[in-house]
């Protein structure tokens, strides 16, 4: 590639490094796919990125080369020394912070400042690191944009439309203040080792959040509505104070079922729920 790195294969090898399946760990080899996921969110020169889980450095290559300032969270001390490898080839751009990043406060990292997301999120922490880094009350958030791989049952939760079977309430945390989309779609094949299931990447900006509507409302509804979604809204959230109510003033059947409702129809009992 020109910057005088070796393989990423060598790397592995020379460091006896093999993915850990106790970890959600599978390595991505193919430094174009790599150089392809890191332009997904645009021009990255001199901008802030956080990157969970980097492995052995291939996303962060990537990143590095595209002239961003990284910022590593990896709990797998193993690969330590090839990221140091990697910090050392660009000299002030990389840093690596050892560490469980649930338990990170990320802004933090950053003095406030903003920053993109980019990972290839190991396949156990992802849907929960996703729900954190779209929840709180906070919004507009400091990231300025998550471009994640997940396996592709999950990013396709999080991209669904109302009336399919993958909607519920990844997509509705996704879409009610942010604009989600499907941004490439990677086969198993790309992974060493393989994983059973193909993967995808999700691209999300956040948006503009409606008014008057609290997120943990939002989220009791959802988790209401969706924890029981074969069953009709009139029992679903009978436990939700208020609920009920809200669906009658709204003009919302109590008789339907979570994934016919859409996004607005969700933010208008949270927000009734609010007031």
């Amino acid at each position: 590639m020109g910057d005088g790195l070796p393989p990423l294969r060598e790397v592995i090898a020379a460091h006896g490094l093999s993915a850990s399946k106790s970890l959600g760990q599978n390595f991505l080899f193919d430094e174009q796919l790599l150089n392809r996921i890191a332009a997904i969110p645009g021009d990255l020169s001199d901008r802030n990125v956080l990157e969970v889980g980097p492995g052995p450095g291939g996303l962060t290559r990537a990143l590095l080369r595209a002239g961003a300032q990284v910022t590593a969270i990896e709990m797998d001390r193993r690969c330590l020394p090839a990221l140091a490898e990697l910090g050392d080839a660009f000299p002030g751009r990389l840093t690596v912070i050892e560490g469980d990043a649930l338990k990170m406060d990320h802004d933090a990292l950053f003095d406030g400042a903003p920053y993109a997301i980019l990972s290839n999120l190991p396949y156990n922490v992802g849907t929960a690191l996703f729900t954190r880094w779209m929840g709180g009350e906070a919004w507009p958030p400091n990231w300025t944009s998550l471009t994640l791989m997940f396996q592709q049952e999950v990013a396709q939760r999080i991209v669904a439309q109302p009336g399919s079977s993958a909607y519920g309430r990844l997509a509705v945390l996704a879409q009610w203040r942010g604009i989600a989309r499907l941004a490439m779609k990677v086969h198993r094949s790309a992974f060493t080792p393989p994983p059973k299931v193909m993967s995808a990447i999700v691209h999300v900006q956040p948006a503009a959040m409606p008014e008057g509507v609290s997120a943990a409302k939002l989220e009791a509804v959802t988790a209401a509505a969706f924890g029981q979604r074969r069953k009709m809204l009139r029992q679903s959230l009978k436990g939700v104070a208020g609920a009920p109510d809200a669906l009658e003033t709204l003009g919302i059947d109590p008789q339907r079922r979570a994934e016919t409702l859409s996004i607005d129809e969700f933010v208008a009992i949270a927000r009734a729920l609010t007031r």
